[in-house]
């Protein structure tokens, strides 16, 4: 079992609303691995859409991915490159 972290900065213009947090979301449903995501005090599972929409996520926000089990580097790395491509939402 591995466990992994990782701070990002959202770069997106609506930060994690409806889409964004729905790909998000998609994203983490395909790994076994328990995913979380923190904002601030507040915590959620990746894998619920309300628990990430509740976070209040906007541009310029850091959060923090912290995922652990058996595939939670690659479940990692899948969401890193997907918020650093903006959610594919932008130019």
């Amino acid at each position: 079992m591995s466990v992994v972290e990782t701070h990002l900065v959202i770069t997106n213009r609506v930060g994690l609303h409806a889409r964004p947090a729905g790909r998000l979301v998609q994203t983490a449903a395909q790994f076994r691995s328990q995913i979380r995501l923190q904002h601030g005090e507040k915590t959620a599972n990746a894998k619920s859409i309300l628990g990430v929409l509740k976070l209040g996520v906007v541009l310029g926000d850091t959060i923090t991915l912290h995922a652990d089990g058996e595939d939670a580097e690659k479940a990692l790395q899948a969401l890193v490159e997907l918020i650093q491509r903006k959610f594919d939402e932008e130019e």
